[in-house]
């Protein structure tokens, strides 16, 4: 098996038939260090050059992994491209990638699938573009997007059969799993919370998307009475449980940290290990290529953006409380 199949849809078996699966990791903007992390968990790293790496966190984390179960099997990162070229470089000599690309568009016809490493959804429609258009499947990084316009775009490009995932890393949290598989032993859910740092347009995916697989769909309302930079946030959803997501710009001592309150009992956790979260993402995604079957379904995604948009718009509105059913109602 050495040639790539067509990933025009992905109800048709697996969407990539080859041995090892060759990706492009795309773009790289500010405060986001995906590019070096995600491509070292495919191919391995250079350590004396992943010293280089601007975000400190990443070395540090990438060295306590043992060797050998470090990396994806199965797939490797062949191309990348970063906004700027001076990064690819970097990133290229500590994530051992081979080629490096001087326009994103020139990694169609060499690669199987592309990742797109950035986390300004209001950009991701027209990163994606190229790739969506080519037949080749793309993963997207939190969040898929921040506006409506956008989403309507992805949902009919989805709708089309074209293959795209998008999830942040907390779906895939080994802390919170426990509650993902039950809650039972708390009764009824009364009351959650979780936390993130950094903005509500960037970051607020985070701490949704970690609690959306313990409470399901059924979201009912919005209402964001913060700021820009202190986002307070309030979740209706339909199992009678009130959720407070609280998005602080520089809260970086409580990201991640999950409570639940139920009629029997509590539970406090948070998420400690950033590389399990990650790579188990990136194996999903490697997984849907192999099989075609998707992770979780798309709608997920779509009422997951619905949030995040709605919490925009609540803030811009004042604090109003903004129903899910205003979001993107032609979907």
């Amino acid at each position: 098996m050495t040639e790539r199949k067509s990933a025009g849809s992905s109800a048709g078996g697996p969407l990539v038939e080859r041995d090892t699966i060759r990706l492009a990791v795309l773009g790289m903007v500010d405060g986001n260090g995906h590019p070096y992390s995600w491509s070292a968990m495919f191919n391995g790293y250079d350590p004396d050059e992943m010293k280089h790496c601007p975000y400190p966190g990443i070395p540090v984390y990438l060295d306590k992994e043992p060797k050998h179960t470090l990396r994806i099997r199965g797939a490797n990162v062949t191309h990348i491209w970063t906004d700027d070229p001076e990064d690819a470089v970097r990133v290229s000599r500590a994530s051992l990638i081979p080629h490096i690309a001087d326009r994103p568009e020139d990694v169609i016809g060499h690669v199987d699938a592309v990742i797109i490493a950035t986390d300004k959804g209001h950009e991701h429609v027209e990163r994606c573009r190229p790739f969506v258009e080519a037949g080749l499947p793309v993963f997207v990084d939190k969040p898929l997007t921040d506006n409506e316009a956008d989403l309507l775009v992805f949902a009919d490009w989805v709708r089309q059969g074209k293959a795209i995932m998008s999830s942040s890393s907390m779906r895939y949290c080994k802390e919170f799993m426990p509650y993902r598989i039950s809650t039972s032993e708390l009764g009824e859910l009364r009351f959650a919370s979780i936390t993130t740092p950094k903005s509500w347009e960037r970051y607020g995916i985070h701490a949704l998307e970690g609690i959306y697989p313990i409470v399901g769909p059924g979201f009912v309302s919005v209402r964001n009475v913060g700021s820009e930079r202190q986002n307070i946030v309030h979740l209706k959803h339909e199992c009678g449980a009130d959720i407070v997501v609280a998005a602080t710009a520089d809260m970086y001592g409580a990201f991640g940290l999950l409570q639940l309150c139920g009629t029997a009992g509590h539970a406090v956790t948070k998420i400690q290990d950033t590389f399990y979260s990650f790579k188990t993402q990136l194996q999903a995604f490697v997984d849907y290529l192999r099989s075609g079957e998707r992770p979780f379904p798309f709608e997920e995604t779509i009422e997951l953006m619905k949030l995040v948009i709605a919490g925009i718009r609540s803030r811009e509105q004042g604090g109003r409380e903004v129903s899910l059913s205003e979001i993107a109602p032609k979907l």
